[in-house]
């Protein structure tokens, strides 16, 4: 409890903010980080999701490829990488892209797989055109499930971001690393309080998002009370 105070002490200590090592500073980095990879992340895998969901092909290959990269050993690969390209931002943010995909892939198919065939079919029977019918049917209808995914995304990213700093990337993971080196447990346990409630601050927004994004004729479309009654309690109010 006490190693506990002294974590949230160090982060209220205004010695520990200004300057190119602090949290101020460390905080933006990890943002910044967190976010560019999210972007590139839904830039490749939302397109691919949207297609496999609207066509039924290739869905085995996506499900078998996703479940073979979450298997990765996220340290590991980034210190391949690194000994590949060089120290910097580059291996951690092509690690965690690698990382952040699958979930986002998971989220853009299995929200057009979500909507009912029988709403596509009436669809193409008003004469709308596949591309139509993508746009404003399988989009709206599928949305809350793929910022689903993206939600799953940014846990895993803010989270695992912190290794980036272990081949010099920068981000909050700097505090834990530095702590680590230095025995500095105060320090490491800051690092590490910080990154949660920046996950937990993501959560949060990413959850709100989701309610927003449900289309108005799905919300009144859901009952209030969606609780069975037993043949018992209706015998019993006649």
């Amino acid at each position: 409890m006490n190693l506990l105070l002294e974590g949230f002490r160090w982060i209220l200590d205004p010695a520990h903010y200004g300057g190119a090592n602090g949290i101020d500073t460390r905080l933006v980095e990890h943002l910044a980080i967190s976010g560019f990879i999210l972007v590139v992340a839904a830039v490749i895998a939302i397109p691919i999701g949207f297609l496999i969901g609207h066509t039924g092909r290739g869905r085995t290959f996506a499900v078998g490829l996703s479940g073979g990269v979450r298997a990765l050993p996220t340290l590991g690969f980034i210190a391949i990488l690194a000994l590949s390209i060089g120290i910097g931002l580059e291996a951690p943010i092509i690690a965690l892209v690698v990382l952040a995909i699958p979930s986002i892939l998971a989220g853009a198919y299995s929200g057009f797989e979500a909507v009912d065939r029988r709403t596509i079919d009436a669809a193409r029977a008003v004469g709308m055109t596949e591309l139509q019918i993508v746009r404003r049917v399988e989009i709206p209808l599928g949305l809350p499930l793929l910022i689903g995914g993206l939600r799953s995304a940014s846990l895993q990213v803010i989270a695992t971001a912190t290794l980036a700093d272990y081949v010099g990337g920068g981000g909050l993971g700097h505090f834990i690393f530095l702590g680590l080196q230095t025995n500095d447990y105060p320090q490491m346990l800051a690092g590490s309080i910080l990154v949660v409630a920046l996950a937990l601050l993501s959560e949060g927004v990413f959850s709100i998002i989701q309610r927003l994004v449900v289309p108005a004729g799905v919300s009144a479309g859901r009952p209030n009370d969606v609780r069975a009654r037993s043949p018992r309690s209706r015998a019993a109010l006649g």
